[in-house]
């Protein structure tokens, strides 16, 4: 039983490792895609009109419809297929590919936005891949049945006092129970008390709705 204690503490150990890392890559990928939305809508402003205001336009578009329905969508583990923003991203692609740049410079600045976009699609792919990734079924019945042999194992040792014995017992399915809670909060990244925060996207956002208005007041 010692044996299988520590092979169990082991596998604990590894478990909680694992979901932590997909934790902080789940948060890393969501942070990398807003700084990149972000890029975008700064770099799209060397654009010209009409590319820039419906480039600048769909990227705001996207936001809310990541904020507003992705992300309840994420929680669920979804959404189903590719989601309500990569329609938006191919658009946004489509109104790049529109544009017709004339000098060396405009070309750069093409080029520069086509990277930018690019690196979108990629951090929105990663996003959207850790919403949906879980532990194995096979390795989830694997702890709960290793937690409940070893509780159950607690009544083999023979101790003198019921009460030290029931208290030894109680910690030990409280310590196993709290584990078991933190692996599958953290196995939901986008769900649950310990979730990827969807600050960086509500950052972004004011900062895109605070750069449209000096330029709409520069266009009255």
């Amino acid at each position: 039983m010692q044996t299988l204690g520590s092979i169990y503490a082991v596998l604990l150990a590894f478990v909680v490792f694992v979901v932590w890392n997909q934790f902080n890559e789940a948060r890393a990928f969501v942070e990398r895609e807003a700084n990149e939305i972000l890029d975008l809508h700064r770099t799209v402003a060397g654009l010209a009109e009409p590319t820039r205001g419906r480039v600048r336009a769909l990227v705001c578009t996207y936001l809310d419809t990541v904020l507003h329905t992705e992300w309840p969508a994420m929680a669920g583990h979804g959404p189903d297929g590719p989601g309500p923003g990569a329609a938006i991203i191919d658009q946004m692609w489509e109104a790049i590919h529109d544009a017709e740049p004339t000098t060396d410079g405009d070309r750069s600045l093409y080029r520069e936005v086509l990277k930018r976009l690019d690196d979108i699609s990629d951090a929105r792919s990663s996003r959207m891949t850790a919403s949906r990734t879980r532990i194995p079924q096979a390795m989830r019945g694997l702890l709960y049945a290793g937690a409940v042999t070893v509780v159950a194992s607690m009544y083999l040792f023979a101790v003198a006092s019921f009460a030290v014995h029931a208290a030894i017992t109680a910690a030990l399915a409280g310590a196993i129970s709290h584990v078991l809670f933190i692996i599958e909060d953290l196995d939901s990244c986008f769900d649950g008390h310990w979730q990827v925060s969807r600050a960086p996207f509500e950052r972004v956002r004011q900062q895109t709705a605070a750069c449209a208005v000096p330029a709409a007041r520069a266009r009255g």
